[in-house]
């Protein structure tokens, strides 16, 4: 049974950084996409960042481009996010995704995802 967990959330300043961690049981981190969304109250799922099984592939969202970094442990099962220069714009709950298809992890709303981790809430505030 595949699952995502995602932890290292939490509440930060504006320009601070924080790394998100994302743990995949089951086997799958050799074989799919892994990647990061967003989504507020207000606003609609957001595809952030994705990164391919080999590593070698990286997607990023225009608005975190040059401030957010994805990256992968195989030995760990683990992708990660770090996020820099934190705006209040990026404050969200963030989930990790997992798909074989590269059109579905980099899709803009994450739409027929096939796994997703239930969410790590991220707070900016000024």
């Amino acid at each position: 049974q595949v699952r995502l967990f995602e932890y290292g959330g939490g509440w930060v300043q504006v320009g601070d950084s924080l790394r998100l961690s994302c743990i995949a049981s089951g086997r799958i981190f050799s074989t799919h996409y892994m990647g990061w969304f967003r989504q507020t109250a207000r606003t609609e799922r957001e595809f952030v960042a994705a990164i391919g099984a080999s590593g070698s592939e990286l997607y990023y969202g225009d608005s975190v481009k040059g401030r957010f970094t994805i990256s992968r442990d195989d030995a760990k099962n683990t992708v990660y996010l770090q996020m820099n220069s934190l705006k209040p714009e990026d404050a969200a709950v963030y989930y990790c995704a997992a798909d074989r298809s590269v059109q579905t992890i980099t899709n803009p709303r994450g739409s027929n995802m096939g796994y997703w981790g239930r969410g790590a809430l991220v707070t900016v505030s000024e």
